[in-house]
C-alpha cells in the first residue's frame, strides 16, 4: 500500500517514514501544502497523512481542495492543535480520522490499518481471503487448511496485502508498482512478475490468475 505523508517537521518525518516502511508501506513525503496537494491528486496513493500547519498552503486548504475535486483519498490529519473546534473543522473539510500530536507511532499504524480496512470494507485485524490468513503484524500468511505459515519479504507482503484488499479485480503491472513501491524506487515491470511467481510458489499456482495484456487477478473463489 502506498502512503503520502504531508509533513514539514523533518524530525517527525525522519521518525515516521522508516516506521511506516517497516510496517509494510511504501511512503512518499511532501514538505509543503502545495506539493502535497499536487501529489495527493495523483491516483497512486491509498491513504494520506496530512499535517495542518504546513507552509505555503495549510492542511485544511489542501484537504478542501482535494474534496472539491472529488478526490476520495482517505486522510488522517496530524496536528499539534488540540482545540475541539479545529477537529470539527477537519472533519467538516473531509478528514476520515484525526490524531493530535504528540502521539505514539503504534497508534498511527493502528489507525492507518483500520481506515484502510474500512475503506475496502474488510474487517480489521487479520485479513482472510480464500482460506488464507494474512497477519499484518508479523507479515506472514497462513494456509488455513494445512496450518502452514509462510514468512513474507517486505515486497511480497506489500503485494499480497494489496491483492487481499482488491480481490477479483484486474490489477495491471503499473498499478501494482504504483501501490507497492514508493516514488523514488526503481520500477521494472519484470519485478512484478518475479514476485507474483514467488507468491505462487508459496501459495499455489491457481491463486493469482494472469490476464495477458491486462495484468493479474487475485481470485477469492475457485
Amino acid at each position: 500500500m502506498h502512503l503520502l505523508l504531508v509533513e514539514d517537521d523533518q524530525q517527525l518525518v525522519a521518525l515516521l517514514q522508516p516506521q511506516l516502511e517497516k510496517a509494510g508501506y511504501a511512503v512518499d513525503v511532501a514538505v509543503n501544502g502545495t506539493d502535497g496537494e499536487y501529489r495527493g491528486n495523483e491516483d497512486i496513493y491509498d491513504l494520506a497523512i496530512l499535517d495542518l500547519g504546513l507552509p505555503e498552503k495549510n492542511g485544511l486548504e489542501v484537504l478542501r481542495s482535494w474534496r472539491a475535486a472529488k478526490n476520495r483519498l482517505p486522510v488522517i490529519i496530524l496536528t499539534a492543535r488540540d482545540a475541539w473546534h479545529e477537529k470539527v473543522d477537519g472533519f467538516k473539510a473531509g478528514a476520515d480520522d484525526y490524531l493530535p500530536k504528540p502521539f505514539h507511532v503504534e497508534e498511527l499504524l493502528v489507525r492507518i490499518s483500520a481506515l484502510l480496512h474500512r475503506v475496502r470494507q474488510q474487517p480489521g485485524g487479520m485479513l482472510v481471503v480464500r482460506g488464507l490468513s494474512l497477519d499484518e503484524d508479523r507479515q506472514t500468511v497462513t494456509v488455513d487448511d494445512s496450518k502452514e505459515t509462510f514468512e513474507l519479504t517486505g515486497t511480497e507482503y506489500r503485494m499480497l496485502r494489496y491483492f487481499f484488499l482488491h480481490p477479483d479485480r484486474i490489477l495491471s503491472k503499473s498499478r501494482l508498482m504504483e501501490h507497492v513501491y514508493d516514488f523514488d524506487s526503481d520500477k521494472d515491470s519484470n519485478v512484478i512478475e518475479v514476485y507474483v511467481k514467488r507468491l505462487r510458489n508459496k501459495l499455489g499456482n491457481n491463486l493469482i490468475e494472469t490476464r495477458r495484456g491486462q495484468g493479474y487477478i487475485f481470485k477469492s473463489h475457485l
